[in-house]
């Protein structure tokens, strides 16, 4: 899987995490994202560290649920399964679910 779909398929799981509270609330949260945090939309998937401190400064300990949520939603759309019991961090999740399927993708071209 290229790099870019991998992008492309987180940033569609955060969409569908914050969906989850609504689409005016997703679209509210896009716009504080931008204009309190300076994340855009399209980069989120290349500033992680930034929009996880972002959502940390929106929601304080409730950011926790939109990173399970977007994490959660992240694994079904890469086909992978996410145990609640293995929950860490978004940062770590996030990246090790784009490890998981690297290999993947190595041994399918053999």
């Amino acid at each position: 899987m290229p790099e870019n779909d991998f992008e492309k398929i987180l940033l569609s799981a955060v969409e569908e995490g914050f969906s989850s509270l609504g689409d005016s609330s997703k679209q509210a949260i896009f716009f504080r994202l931008e204009t309190s945090y300076q994340v855009n939309r399209e980069k989120i998937p290349t500033n992680l560290t930034e929009f996880k401190d972002a959502l940390e400064g929106i929601f304080g300990p409730g950011a926790q649920y939109l990173e399970k949520t977007i994490t959660r939603r992240l694994h079904e759309k890469l086909g992978l399964k996410f145990e609640e019991g293995e929950w860490t961090d978004f940062l770590g999740c996030v990246k090790t679910a784009e490890k998981r399927i690297k290999p993947r993708k190595d041994r399918a071209r053999k």
